[in-house]
């Protein structure tokens, strides 16, 4: 009798995991592109050629802060009374002038950068500038 029962209970749990499985629509019914309809063939096609891969200095601050806000991170984004911009906003420049060659030298591009050292980081805002230019020109060289 003991065996009767546990042949049972077995299935009659396999009975129940195998209704899920008959419940689903016929295979028919079932959309084959699973939500990718809207995407073309080709999505390399949508004119990736004709836009830049970084913008330029006259760019929005918005695309500038997307494409160069990672080499940018390490400075500050508080305004300094007196100067012109953040040291963010102006290594951002920066980062556009190298990328769009109006300069070759991250030295020239981030001129307008402090000197100055502030106490609790490491390096200038003039220094770190130049150190995310020159990663700037050596990942353009790489591609």
């Amino acid at each position: 009798m003991k065996c009767f029962t546990k042949t049972a209970a077995l299935t009659a749990v396999l009975a129940l995991a195998a209704v899920p499985a008959f419940a689903l629509p016929p295979q028919a019914q079932v959309p084959t592109n699973q939500g990718t309809a809207h995407m073309p063939d080709n999505p390399g096609s949508q004119g990736a050629a004709n836009r830049p891969a970084t913008p330029g200095p006259n760019a929005s601050a918005k695309s500038k802060g997307k494409a160069y806000g990672k080499l940018c991170a390490d400075q500050s984004k508080k305004h300094v009374k007196g100067t012109k911009g953040t040291p963010f906003s102006v290594c951002v420049t920066a980062m556009a002038k190298l990328a769009s060659e109006q300069t070759k030298s991250p030295r020239n591009a981030c001129k307008s950068e402090s000197k100055k050292h502030v106490k609790g980081t490491k390096g200038t805002p003039f220094s770190r500038c130049v150190k995310a230019g020159a990663k700037l020109l050596k990942d353009k060289a790489d591609d």
